[in-house]
């Protein structure tokens, strides 16, 4: 009988900046944006093979680095005020350093969702932590000498670029360099200036759900498949589908073929995928900029002859391409606010109708492979989804492919991971190569 896994924890403490926040930046303004995403928080983690120095060493540089890098980032050691403004009191980013009884060739062995909520770093009743605490941080040790290091960021004040940059600040003191430009922290309210807002307004972006309900898989679509996909599927398209694009399509006609019986009639379906605005602001948004700068848009298939491969990334593209013409363009005008409530209205009719739904974010293209906090590269990083069904999370793989990590109600999860389809182009939860 294997030995049952354990996890630890061997110290928790907070974090604060370096140097403290002056009293008149306490009061930090959220966009209108921010405004509409929830404060729950995402999550990501990084693993490490054994290297030099010790755990410990690790540890105190991984704090003492943080430290420095809120300095920067002060608005992540604060806590949520109000509903339009944070505050930066310098309480701090939680710490918890822990250790596991098992190796990381174990874990990355057909990684096991529960086990990777195990590494998540979370409050508890020895601290005086609230749910507004923005940033929390777990770094484990495994029995191997291997590490994790897991960063639990609320969705409030931080998208995927947001975290990109504080990543980079991170690593970069780590290694004893100090960044030539501090982050844009005013951007967000200066672009989209937070408004007094309906409440049902501020819940439309996210429903939430018992993670009794519903079950998270991971599958690897490998290079060379990916290429076959798109050789596929391209030869119906005008256009050069994306590796983002065909994938994507695949899984949701997978899903929705789950999700309805033999006899059952089709149900319209929406597909709710997130666009970066930053690069569609005049002038652009800075990478580095805090903040949320994402906004979904709707993909439809009203019929069943639309669930034919090529046509559902034909209208993949053709719904972006009107968001970027019409919403996007409009977002610039009025501060994003009428945009913004004609998106949220539009969004409600959806709910209203007999639709499935599915959420879809791509982390693809943002460098995550090449954070290095100075023992090396990750081997690989994931996300766990504790809080949302039929949603579709998409990162690259080191080949160049594709992984998606898919969240399902169990029972349609039970026939999707079995579909012939999928499971011609993609591998279900294969083991990580150290």
């Amino acid at each position: 009988m294997s030995e049952e896994i354990k996890f630890e924890v061997e110290q928790r403490r907070y974090i604060k900046p370096s140097i403290a926040t002056p009293p008149h930046l306490q009061i930090f303004k959220l966009s209108l944006l921010d405004q509409l995403f929830p404060n729950i928080h995402g999550n990501i983690t990084f693993f490490f093979p054994h290297t030099l120095p010790h755990f410990s060493t690790k540890s105190q540089l991984l704090q003492t680095s943080l430290s420095h890098t809120l300095t920067r980032f002060y608005p992540l050691a604060g806590n949520l005020h109000s509903a339009t403004t944070l505050h930066c009191n310098d309480v701090g980013a939680l710490f918890i350093q822990s250790h596991t009884n098992t190796s990381l060739s174990d874990i990355l062995k057909a990684p096991n969702f529960h086990t990777l909520q195990c590494l998540l770093p979370s409050t508890d009743n020895q601290t005086s932590t609230n749910a507004a605490m923005l940033l929390l941080v777990r770094f484990t040790s495994f029995r191997c000498g291997g590490t994790a290091v897991t960063i639990s960021l609320s969705h409030k004040i931080a998208d995927i670029a947001a975290v990109i940059a504080l990543l980079k600040t991170w690593t970069a003191a780590c290694a004893g360099e100090t960044p030539t430009r501090d982050p844009e922290l005013a951007a967000g309210a200066a672009l989209f200036p937070p408004r007094e807002l309906p409440a049902p307004a501020v819940t439309a972006s996210i429903n939430t759900a018992s993670s009794e309900n519903f079950t998270s898989r991971r599958f690897v679509f490998e290079a060379s498949k990916v290429k076959a996909l798109k050789k596929r599927i391209g030869e119906g398209c005008a256009f050069e589908p994306s590796r983002v694009e065909v994938v994507l399509a695949l899984i949701w006609k997978c899903a929705l073929s789950a999700s309805r019986s033999e006899t059952a009639p089709f149900k319209r379906s929406v597909l709710f995928q997130a666009v970066n605005l930053r690069p569609r602001m005049e002038p652009a948004v800075a990478d580095g900029a805090l903040g949320n700068f994402v906004w979904p848009f709707a993909v439809t298939v009203e019929e069943e002859a639309q669930l034919e491969l090529q046509v559902m990334v034909k209208r993949m593209r053709e719904s972006m391409r009107e968001f970027v013409e019409s919403k996007a363009e409009k977002l610039k005008e009025d501060g994003g606010f009428g945009v913004v409530m004609e998106s949220l209205k539009e969004r409600g009719e959806v709910m209203k109708k007999n639709s499935v739904v599915y959420k879809c974010s791509s982390w693809c293209r943002f460098p995550l492979g090449e954070v290095d906090f100075g023992w090396g590269e990750a081997v690989w990083a994931c996300s766990v989804n504790k809080m949302v069904s039929n949603t579709i999370a998409l990162m690259d793989t080191r080949d160049g492919g594709v992984e998606a990590f898919v969240t399902l109600d169990h029972h349609h999860m039970l026939l999707f991971q079995q579909h012939h389809h999928l499971l011609h182009y993609a591998l279900l939860n294969p083991s990580v190569i150290l």
